[in-house]
């Protein structure tokens, strides 16, 4: 599909497509988030984390969850979710089976589980469950 290394645009384009093949309820009950695709996650980030390699994030979730949110005390800052496209890349040339596209359909479907306010292992079974 690319005769080069997909560009952060490229990215964006795929996170664009994923987000609207998603159910029409999923997409309204996200709501108001903000998409990002960058290289990678800044070191304060990774440092945060405590995470040593920038290779070792593919996405995040900045904001505050639904599950905590207040109508009486509405976020400082809108909700975000970045994709950090040379960690996607790097794991998708390593997972020869899994495309591009179905890799950043489930980096940004994680990435909004955060979002719901749901967990690791909660997102993980989730997709177990389906998958």
């Amino acid at each position: 599909m690319f005769g080069r290394a997909p560009s952060l645009e490229d990215i964006a384009a795929l996170a664009e497509q994923a987000f609207a093949a998603l159910p029409e309820g999923f997409r309204r009950l996200t709501g108001d988030v903000i998409f990002r695709v960058d290289d990678f996650p800044p070191d304060e980030v990774l440092d945060d984390l405590g995470i040593e390699d920038p290779f070792g994030l593919t996405g995040l979730y900045s904001g505050v969850d639904l599950s905590q949110r207040s109508v009486m005390e509405p976020s400082p800052e809108p909700s975000r979710v970045f994709l950090y496209r040379r960690p996607i890349l790097d794991e998708w040339a390593e997972h020869g089976e899994i495309t591009l596209e179905e890799l950043v359909t489930h980096v940004l479907v994680h990435e909004i589980g955060h979002h719901f306010g749901l967990s690791d292992p909660q997102i993980e079974a989730i997709e177990a469950e389906t998958g």
